[in-house]
């Protein structure tokens, strides 16, 4: 598999994360939104529920705009050439962990038919995290160390 097949393959699963993200933010907001609805008309200005209720939709408003901001992202950056240093798009694999170096979504897993396993998880890490400040200008062979660990980058793209 070319670097750029690759990238898009690992960019995709990040997506698929992201869009189940966003998924179940939509539906929380609509639950809390609905169950206000429910609630019935206000009965004065100081009702607990219901501003219980508005405040669970707004949250929930702001993580899904949040996700959604978070693919939008990743669409963009699906069109990005492979990298060759470590920075914001890139992904990095170490001879610990595999990073994409994009918005804060956490650990996902993708299908890799190349894995004794199936499978290769890796870390999409936002640009305020430490280990991103660590791995940032970084090329192939270069080595860094977060958190008392040594880290050796293996491949970038």
């Amino acid at each position: 598999m070319t670097p750029k097949e690759k990238r898009i393959q690992v960019i995709q699963a990040c997506m698929a994360q992201q869009q189940k993200i966003a998924n179940v933010a939509k539906q929380e907001m609509d639950s809390a939104q609905q169950q206000s609805n429910d609630y019935g008309a206000n009965v004065d200005r100081y009702d607990s529920y219901r501003t219980k209720m508005m405040r669970a939709r707004d949250m929930y408003a702001k993580q899904y705009a949040s996700a959604n901001a978070g693919l939008r992202y990743l669409q963009e950056a699906l069109r990005l050439q492979p990298f060759d240093r470590a920075e914001h798009g890139a992904i990095v694999i170490t001879d610990k962990q595999r990073f994409f170096l994009s918005i804060g979504a956490g650990k996902f897993v993708v299908n890799d038919s190349e894995s004794p396993t199936g499978m290769q998880y890796y870390f999409a890490i936002s640009a305020q995290t430490p280990i991103y400040l660590a791995l940032k200008g970084k090329t192939v062979g270069d080595s860094f160390i977060v958190n008392g660990m040594k880290h050796t980058i293996v491949d970038i793209f």
